[in-house]
Protein backbone atom coordinates (compact mmCIF):
# COMPACT_ATOMS: atom_id res chain seq x y z
CA UNK A 1 0.00 0.00 0.00
CA UNK A 2 1.56 3.21 -0.74
CA UNK A 3 0.21 6.99 0.17
CA UNK A 4 1.54 9.93 -0.62
CA UNK A 5 0.88 13.04 1.84
CA UNK A 6 0.80 16.08 0.95
CA UNK A 7 0.13 18.47 4.20
CA UNK A 8 -1.79 21.22 3.07
CA UNK A 9 -3.97 24.80 4.81
CA UNK A 10 -7.18 23.64 2.77
CA UNK A 11 -8.18 20.61 -0.14
CA UNK A 12 -10.99 19.66 -2.22
CA UNK A 13 -12.18 16.71 -4.52
CA UNK A 14 -14.75 17.91 -7.11
CA UNK A 15 -16.54 15.10 -9.27
CA UNK A 16 -18.97 15.78 -12.29
CA UNK A 17 -18.85 19.41 -11.38
CA UNK A 18 -19.98 18.69 -7.28
CA UNK A 19 -17.48 18.97 -4.78
CA UNK A 20 -17.55 15.71 -3.06
CA UNK A 21 -15.20 16.12 -0.79
CA UNK A 22 -12.85 19.51 1.09
CA UNK A 23 -10.73 20.24 4.02
CA UNK A 24 -9.37 22.82 5.85
CA UNK A 25 -6.11 22.34 7.84
CA UNK A 26 -4.37 18.95 7.01
CA UNK A 27 -3.21 15.91 5.37
CA UNK A 28 -4.05 15.18 1.58
CA UNK A 29 -3.64 11.42 0.70
CA UNK A 30 -3.37 9.94 -2.34
CA UNK A 31 -3.71 6.50 -1.64
CA UNK A 32 -2.71 3.28 -3.81
CA UNK A 33 -3.44 -0.20 -3.27
CA UNK A 34 -1.27 -2.87 -4.57
CA UNK A 35 -2.04 -6.55 -5.34
CA UNK A 36 -1.20 -8.19 -1.89
CA UNK A 37 -1.89 -5.73 0.51
CA UNK A 38 -4.50 -6.80 3.44
CA UNK A 39 -6.14 -5.16 6.05
CA UNK A 40 -2.92 -4.89 8.18
CA UNK A 41 -1.46 -2.94 5.73
CA UNK A 42 -3.75 -0.12 6.18
CA UNK A 43 -3.33 -0.11 10.34
CA UNK A 44 0.36 0.12 9.65
CA UNK A 45 -0.11 3.02 7.14
CA UNK A 46 -2.84 4.64 9.25
CA UNK A 47 -0.83 4.44 12.45
CA UNK A 48 2.37 6.11 10.85
CA UNK A 49 -0.05 9.10 8.98
CA UNK A 50 -1.59 10.12 12.21
CA UNK A 51 0.97 10.18 14.56
CA UNK A 52 3.59 11.67 11.96
CA UNK A 53 5.13 14.56 13.47
CA UNK A 54 5.16 17.35 10.31
CA UNK A 55 2.99 20.09 11.26
CA UNK A 56 4.67 23.22 13.13
CA UNK A 57 4.74 23.71 16.96
CA UNK A 58 4.83 27.06 18.46
CA UNK A 59 8.80 27.27 17.15
CA UNK A 60 8.07 26.63 13.69
CA UNK A 61 9.95 22.97 14.17
CA UNK A 62 7.91 19.67 12.93
CA UNK A 63 6.70 18.42 16.16
CA UNK A 64 3.25 18.01 15.86
CA UNK A 65 0.97 14.95 14.61
CA UNK A 66 -2.21 15.40 12.56
CA UNK A 67 -3.59 14.65 16.09
CA UNK A 68 -2.18 17.07 18.40
CA UNK A 69 -3.62 19.67 15.43
CA UNK A 70 -6.88 18.55 14.91
CA UNK A 71 -5.80 18.22 11.42
CA UNK A 72 -9.05 16.87 8.63
CA UNK A 73 -7.83 14.50 5.84
CA UNK A 74 -8.98 14.40 1.98
CA UNK A 75 -8.62 10.86 1.37
CA UNK A 76 -7.65 10.21 -2.74
CA UNK A 77 -7.89 6.29 -4.51
CA UNK A 78 -4.96 6.94 -6.73
CA UNK A 79 -3.98 3.49 -8.53
CA UNK A 80 -1.37 5.08 -10.63
CA UNK A 81 0.82 5.22 -7.46
CA UNK A 82 1.66 2.15 -8.56
CA UNK A 83 2.72 3.00 -12.27
CA UNK A 84 5.66 1.11 -13.45
CA UNK A 85 7.42 3.04 -16.05
CA UNK A 86 10.07 0.31 -17.00
CA UNK A 87 9.70 -0.66 -20.31
CA UNK A 88 8.22 1.83 -23.14
CA UNK A 89 6.36 4.66 -22.68
CA UNK A 90 3.24 3.75 -21.42
CA UNK A 91 3.37 3.21 -17.84
CA UNK A 92 1.82 -0.28 -16.83
CA UNK A 93 -0.46 -0.80 -13.28
CA UNK A 94 -0.40 -4.38 -12.81
CA UNK A 95 1.34 -4.30 -9.42
CA UNK A 96 -2.18 -2.14 -8.20
CA UNK A 97 -4.59 -3.91 -7.21
CA UNK A 98 -7.83 -4.60 -9.12
CA UNK A 99 -11.00 -2.76 -7.87
CA UNK A 100 -12.88 -5.56 -6.14
CA UNK A 101 -10.15 -6.01 -3.84
CA UNK A 102 -8.58 -1.78 -3.83
CA UNK A 103 -12.78 -0.35 -2.81
CA UNK A 104 -13.44 -2.64 0.58
CA UNK A 105 -9.44 -1.49 1.48
CA UNK A 106 -10.09 2.06 0.68
CA UNK A 107 -13.15 2.19 2.88
CA UNK A 108 -11.49 0.42 5.79
CA UNK A 109 -8.63 3.15 5.66
CA UNK A 110 -11.66 6.00 5.84
CA UNK A 111 -12.99 3.98 8.64
CA UNK A 112 -9.48 3.64 10.26
CA UNK A 113 -8.83 7.44 9.84
CA UNK A 114 -12.06 8.35 10.99
CA UNK A 115 -11.66 6.62 14.25
CA UNK A 116 -9.45 8.29 15.68
CA UNK A 117 -11.99 11.37 15.88
CA UNK A 118 -10.31 12.81 12.50
CA UNK A 119 -12.73 14.49 9.97
CA UNK A 120 -12.16 12.51 7.32
CA UNK A 121 -13.58 13.19 3.43
CA UNK A 122 -12.80 11.51 0.28
CA UNK A 123 -13.40 11.50 -3.40
CA UNK A 124 -15.23 8.75 -5.75
CA UNK A 125 -13.63 5.63 -5.86
CA UNK A 126 -13.09 4.85 -9.40
CA UNK A 127 -14.30 8.50 -10.88
CA UNK A 128 -12.51 11.09 -12.97
CA UNK A 129 -11.43 13.77 -9.87
CA UNK A 130 -10.41 16.98 -10.05
CA UNK A 131 -8.34 17.85 -6.86
CA UNK A 132 -7.02 21.32 -5.31
CA UNK A 133 -5.19 21.72 -2.56
CA UNK A 134 -2.89 24.12 -1.25
CA UNK A 135 0.65 22.73 -0.03
CA UNK A 136 1.56 23.98 2.98
CA UNK A 137 5.08 24.07 3.52
CA UNK A 138 5.70 22.38 1.12
CA UNK A 139 5.66 19.34 2.81
CA UNK A 140 5.20 15.87 0.79
CA UNK A 141 6.06 12.59 2.28
CA UNK A 142 5.92 9.40 0.72
CA UNK A 143 4.71 6.24 2.00
CA UNK A 144 4.71 2.47 1.54
CA UNK A 145 3.71 -0.61 3.90
CA UNK A 146 6.64 -2.71 2.31
CA UNK A 147 9.42 -0.29 4.09
CA UNK A 148 7.37 0.80 7.18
Amino acid sequence: MRALLQRVSRASVTVDHHIAGHIGQGLLVLLGVGQDDTESHVKTLVEKIVHLRIFGDDDGKMNRSLLDIGGEVLLISQFTLYADVRKGRRPSFTGAAPPAIAEPLVQRFMAALAAYDLKVEGGVFGAFMQVELLNDGPVTIWLDSEQI
